[in-house]
């Protein structure tokens, strides 16, 4: 080893592994005695109470919680299983008074409002770390980085469906909320030290704010290879095959990739098969459980070929109008806007450059689409404050963005 390594290896400190949480493993809360002790002891701690969820997402349909895990100081940890106790109204009760740490908040609070779980303050340790810059946002990436701590994330993708939970996988659970509220310390001061302290309570609170996600309209047109689906009539195939996949995937609460995947939706879009043997014939359509339901898959596909031409879905949605459409459309749809365009994503990216912040996290790119394809008809400081508020900009974003906005527009 040279010494220049030497040199670096002895200014870094060896990161300490954390295998168990300090007070050890707890048991899983699964009945309503057990809820009730939970909510005791979480109303008479103090302080800012960590939290986290675990979902089954590429295993089961749709977004449902199977685990809740919340620690705060004088409480220890819980780890509760909704799936036994239901709806978790109690708790929110209990905390009403605390500020929640989550990480990627915007991740959990959806499936904490099915349970009944609505915090009335929010510290958002990923968004923090964004605000402030950082390279890696990940939670063990930040642990390591503000504790020195190595904290393994093997069971981040797991089917917590599963029961019961296997014990190393409770202790994965348990550790992801040991050191929420330190790392929150740490990032808080780091905010505040870089004068983005103001910039994070909005954040926080547009997040904590937000509305649960609205239905898609017309879902079936995010399947992931869709841009190779050349016609009406493939794009029908998708269309009908994507509704099938989610009707079935629905009745037997699995997830819709692990009942069809996406690339054989757009084979089957692509090569147009005319018969149910074509379409079993197809690479993508030649696994077990594919075969055991060919007549139902082509029944999706015989319904898109039987249609009308009339009936074929347009290549835009319905009520798209005013959308931008995507930006490597532009310079042949509207070089105007395409040079607006430009001059946006200019602006916020110096700014982005001397504030230390990302550019999505500075002005999300739908804004600047938004703003660049239909701008105000007169270009001033009062008319694009106006647009960047209507389209959801919080004023730290307006007050920062404002006159270089207004002057790239005015220059494109």
């Amino acid at each position: 080893m040279g010494p220049m390594t030497e040199s670096v290896d002895a200014q870094t400190p060896a990161l300490v592994p954390v295998t168990e949480p300090r007070e050890g493993t707890p048991p899983v809360v699964a009945t309503a005695d057990g809820l009730a002790a939970a909510v005791r002891a979480l109303a008479a701690g103090t302080g800012p109470v960590a939290a986290d969820a675990e979902r089954a997402s590429g295993y089961r349909y749709g977004q449902r919680t199977y685990l809740v895990q919340l620690r705060r100081e004088g409480a220890g940890t819980w780890l509760i299983d909704p799936i036994a106790v239901g709806e978790l109204s109690a708790v929110n009760d209990a905390l009403a008074d605390a500020e929640w740490v989550l990480h990627a908040a915007n991740q959990d609070l959806p499936g904490f409002h099915d349970l009944g779980l609505f915090p009335q303050r929010l510290f958002d340790t990923e968004l923090a770390a964004r605000l402030l810059g950082r390279a890696k946002v990940g939670l063990s990436a930040l642990i390591a980085e503000e504790l020195g701590l190595s904290l393994a994330k093997e069971h981040s993708a797991a089917d917590w469906s599963q029961r019961p939970l296997p014990e190393d996988w409770l202790r994965y659970a348990a550790l992801d909320v040991e050191f929420l509220v330190e790392l929150r310390e740490r990032l808080a001061a780091d905010l505040h030290a870089a004068g983005k302290a103001k910039w994070a309570r909005q954040e926080f609170e547009a997040v904590r704010v937000a509305p649960d996600p609205e239905p898609r309209t017309d879902p079936w047109r995010r399947t992931s290879g869709m841009h190779a689906v050349r016609g009406g009539l493939g794009m029908a195939v998708v269309r009908e095959l994507w509704h099938a996949r989610d009707e079935l995937a629905r009745k037997r609460d699995r997830s819709p990739g692990r009942v069809l995947p996406d690339r054989a939706i757009v084979a089957a879009a692509t090569a147009l098969p005319r018969s149910e043997r074509a379409l079993s014939s197809l690479p993508e359509f030649s696994g077990k459980s594919t075969r055991r339901s060919s007549g139902y898959w082509w029944a999706a596909v015989e319904r898109a070929l039987s249609l009308p031409e009339s009936e074929y879905p347009p290549r835009r949605p319905a009520g798209s109008a005013g959308t931008p459409p995507p930006p490597r459309a532009w310079a042949e749809k509207d070089p105007v806007a395409a040079k607006r365009l430009d001059a946006v994503r200019g602006a916020v990216r110096s700014l982005a450059e001397a504030h230390d912040v990302p550019q999505e996290n500075l002005l999300a790119p739908a804004i600047q689409r938004q703003l660049a394809w239909t701008p105000p008809d007169v270009v001033d400081e009062a008319a694009v404050h106006e647009a960047l508020t209507a389209q959801g900009a919080r004023p730290w974003q307006v007050e920062l963005t404002l006159e270089p906005l207004t002057a790239a527009l005015r220059t494109a």
